[in-house]
């Protein structure tokens, strides 16, 4: 089956990067003092959703609206997360060859979307699962369910999962089914079975697929 779902901050998109960016610019135009941007480096370091600028604002007792905090945030990690133009490249081939390509991935919508759309990477997959669109997080089969079903997929069909969350990516990936490659990295937990492949760089994940097509 030439169906793949790809994770996407930390296999697609550099989000580490781009969210150190993100903080210091918000703290640089907002001009917060550093004990707020050190906040910010710690709460928001593994993800970030609006609940945690209401959090900022009273933790610090600031006047300016939690959702404006938010969406400014959001706008910045928009313009701070890159894909390299190699996987944008990869992901062009495997459409061309026929592939069916879907996102899954845990964290808020308008923020995984819009690093979608920034990024190009919109126009090279057929659809996203995000967490926040059913408040259910991977390694939930909920979430690869709707994936599928929004690529117009059936999971019992088969296919691939590609990302470099050990548990959330190849553990919720083989209970949905589906063939797995690790993006080596992360601690590996003990008793998770085992990728079907594992590789250093997600553009080493495509050339597997694409072999798999030939």
């Amino acid at each position: 089956m030439r169906f793949a779902l790809f994770d996407l901050d930390g296999t697609l998109v550099d989000r580490t990067g781009a969210y150190t960016e993100a903080v210091a610019a918000l703290c640089r135009e907002r001009a917060f003092d550093p004990q707020i941007q050190a906040w910010l480096l710690t709460e928001l370091a593994d993800r970030a959703n609006a609940a945690d600028f209401v959090r900022l604002r009273e933790t610090f007792g600031l006047t300016v609206p939690a959702a404006q905090l938010w969406q400014e945030y959001v706008d910045l990690m928009a313009a701070a997360v890159t894909c390299r133009p190699e996987v944008l490249k990869g992901l062009a081939s495997l459409r061309t060859a026929g592939w069916t390509i879907g996102v899954i991935t845990n964290g808020a919508s308008d923020i995984q979307r819009a690093k979608l759309a920034a990024t190009g990477l919109a126009g090279l997959i057929d659809e996203v699962a995000v967490s926040g669109d059913l408040e259910i997080r991977k390694p939930d089969l909920r979430l690869f369910q709707l994936a599928a079903s929004r690529c117009g997929v059936n999971l019992a069909e088969g296919g691939w999962m590609i990302g470099d969350n050990p548990a959330g990516d190849i553990g919720g990936a083989h209970q949905a089914g589906l063939r797995t490659i690790w993006l080596r990295g992360r601690p590996w937990p003990d008793g998770l079975r085992a990728a079907h492949h594992v590789v250093d760089d997600v553009t080493d994940a495509i050339t597997i697929l694409l072999n798999e097509t030939e």
